[in-house]
């Protein structure tokens, strides 16, 4: 067999930066309009800039107080860790814009007696599981959120002094005949307190791509390939070093690029939107496959119309050599999971307030918990796929 090798990439953004504020911002309104009624509708967009947060969007359900929402808003940035004259929980202007939902929309999404509701919207979109790490998910993406998940839970502790809420890092990995075989490069670039150096910040980040990544892949890790803050200092961040929008980090959201997306950001939908329901349904759909020991890999696409309930198609990809398998697969989904939106979010329990966490280092690849969350990341159904 021909040793076919090839370095591939993923990035992960923390909770600080201003895009996953954003993000977190979103969500919170989602789950604080399914928290008081569990059919609510909400599309939340969020801007940030400098000492400023402002929300748009659409909602259907329960009155909540705009002062209620401002709260809650300065508990998601104080939760982050903004305190800085640039952004802070105390002071900065949050202004909201949210409003009633388009009829439209609602006369396609809603039908009688709710039996054969449609899609929030026309669209596209992937899940993907395969067997690189315990979680199923491809390595590199894997490893890039453990980095910044373990520095942000010891930041927030107070063991890692002097490094604040904005960072980003990225693994790169050789793979051989598809398998990840080693690390070659960590980029690790966060912001810090003015009173440390670059040589403090690598002293106290480095030792996280150690905690992060398994030693057997850091073996031939060259230190030159570690680059901490490439470009220096890095003291001006968060929403006061740059602009934050919702749904602009798709692609850390998901797989890091091992697999394609459908263009649909998550954060701020309910899940009457399938742009979010649909994505994790093929996620926890391919889980399972995998999990199961069909394939080594497995790539599932959903296709939808607004105010049409069930899929206009199912797409499978199996790892090279299972491609013979891709029918029977087909088969036992569509005669056993009922994809319309409605079905999705009775098989996944998603009409709860389930996503503020899920804004953060990744909707996949993380561990159902035992308020509901994370769902879609069980492989409870792999007896189904036993071929």
């Amino acid at each position: 067999m021909q040793n076919n090798k090839y370095l591939f990439t993923s990035e992960s953004v923390s909770e600080g930066h201003p895009d996953k504020v954003c993000d977190r911002i979103s969500d919170m309104i989602v789950d604080s309009y399914l928290s008081k009624d569990p059919v609510s509708r909400v599309a939340c967009e969020t801007l940030t800039t400098t000492n400023k947060v402002v929300l748009a969007g659409e909602t259907r359900g329960p009155k909540i107080d705009k002062e209620e929402i401002i709260s809650k808003v300065r508990d998601c940035i104080k939760d982050i860790g903004y305190d800085q004259d640039g952004f802070s929980w105390k002071t900065a202007n949050i202004e909201t814009f949210l409003h009633e939902q388009s009829k439209d929309i609602a006369m396609g999404v809603d039908s009688k007696d709710n039996k054969d509701e449609g899609a929030g919207d026309q669209g596209i979109m992937f899940g993907f599981a395969c067997n690189e790490t315990e979680e199923l998910m491809p390595a590199p993406i894997h490893y890039s959120h453990k980095i910044l998940r373990l520095m942000a839970e010891d930041r927030k502790n107070g063991i890692l002094k002097g490094i604040e809420p904005d960072s980003k890092s990225q693994v790169t990995m050789l793979y051989e005949n598809e398998k990840p075989v080693k690390v070659t490069s960590v980029v690790i670039s966060t912001q810090h307190s003015k009173d440390l150096d670059q040589e403090k910040v690598k002293e106290a980040v480095i030792p996280y791509i150690k905690k992060s990544i398994p030693k057997s892949y850091l073996t031939d890790l060259d230190t030159k390939e570690i680059y901490i803050n490439p470009t220096g200092q890095f003291i001006i961040g968060g929403p006061d070093g740059d602009t934050g929008l919702t749904g602009r980090k798709i692609i850390v959201d998901t797989y890091g690029g091992a697999a394609p997306h459908g263009g649909g950001a998550f954060s701020g939908k309910d899940p009457t939107k399938v742009d979010r329901s649909a994505a994790y349904a093929s996620r926890y759909l391919a889980k399972n496959v995998v999990a199961a020991g069909v394939s080594e890999k497995c790539l599932i696409q959903l296709a939808y119309a607004i105010g049409v309930s069930k899929p206009l198609s199912i797409f499978i990809k199996l790892a090279n050599g299972d491609e013979a398998k891709v029918d029977m697969v087909k088969k036992i989904i569509e005669e056993n999971f009922n994809l319309s939106p409605r079905g999705i979010r009775e098989m996944l329990k998603l009409n709860n307030p389930i996503y503020e966490i899920t804004s953060a280092y990744g909707h996949f690849g993380r561990k159902p918990t035992n308020k509901g969350e994370f769902t879609w990341e069980k492989t409870d159904k792999i007896d189904l796929f036993k071929l």
